[in-house]
């Protein structure tokens, strides 16, 4: 008993010190499924909007800003509708957020191709985020390597130019139909990539001129939300659900970070049949 109340208290003085914490803790047994490959949740966007908001939230009451990676691809558009509506402007101070992409397409902001084109006329045009706030990678660079050094260069100067790579409050990630994340994909170079922050990486659909995050920075992270939808990814969420050492980039986010996995409904059926549900919920 002694020992369980000791492991309590030390809960209680965690979840005191970290709010954030408390906010995940209660959408992971209020609506969470345990699987080793992290937290299965149905995709519910007003849900997914509120823990996102209620999580920068808690971020903010312990620090003075915060930080949060947003996905490309067509996915988080209906978030970005929701995130730029009245209710969900006012419930947060976005001016201590400050937004990075975890990669692009090698277009230019104006080309609706582009993963910041899409955040921006969804949400970001209509929101008060200062503009400093807004970390877009580079694609004006004749050289994409060069843009991706000069992204790097943004990040160091933001978390410091000594840390060994960001550590960043929150990531939004998608799943591609072959496993991808970010644009690091299945056999490309870069998933080998050990001390760049920021990578050029190819597509193998157009536009194959991309930019992205590196591994390391994703598992240097704090927490990575995986936002999943459409039939077109049943394989790749069969195999991530059901192997135990699929051979997909997804896979390779370690099981130490904080992992929810948001997916619509046919997907977190498949992943909800082989995973367990939270003792007494």
């Amino acid at each position: 008993m002694q020992q369980h109340e000791l492991w309590f208290q030390q809960l209680l003085q965690q979840l005191e010190e970290n709010p954030d914490d408390r906010v995940v803790l209660r959408l992971i047994l209020l609506y969470g499924r345990r699987h080793k490959r992290g937290t299965i949740l149905r995709l519910e966007w007003p849900l997914l909007a509120d823990s996102l908001v209620n999580l920068l939230s808690a971020r903010l009451k312990k620090n003075p800003t915060c930080s949060l990676v947003l996905s490309g691809g067509k996915t988080p558009e209906t978030l970005y509708l929701l995130l730029g509506t009245r209710h969900y402007q006012s419930t947060l101070d976005w001016t201590r957020v400050h937004l990075f992409w975890g990669d692009e397409r090698y277009v230019p902001h104006d080309d609706p191709r582009s993963n910041y084109y899409l955040a921006h006329e969804a949400w970001l045009r209509k929101s008060n985020i200062p503009r400093e706030n807004i970390h877009p990678m580079p694609t004006h660079y004749p050289d994409p390597d060069d843009a991706a050094r000069a992204y790097e260069a943004e990040l160091r100067a933001h978390f410091g130019a000594e840390a060994p790579f960001p550590r960043f409050d929150l990531v939004l990630l998608g799943v591609g139909d072959d496993g991808h994340i970010a644009s690091l994909f299945p056999g490309e170079p870069t998933l080998d990539e050990a001390t760049r922050w920021v990578v050029p990486s190819r597509a193998p659909t157009e536009p194959r001129q991309r930019l992205t995050l590196t591994l390391p920075v994703l598992n240097a992270t704090r927490r990575i939300w995986f936002l999943v939808s459409g039939e077109s990814k049943r394989s790749a969420i069969e195999q991530l659900f059901d192997t135990e050492t699929p051979n997909l980039p997804a896979a390779r986010i370690t099981p130490h970070i904080e992992r929810l996995w948001w997916l619509s409904e046919e997907l977190y059926a498949i992943a909800a049949a082989r995973s367990e549900a939270l003792p007494g919920f």
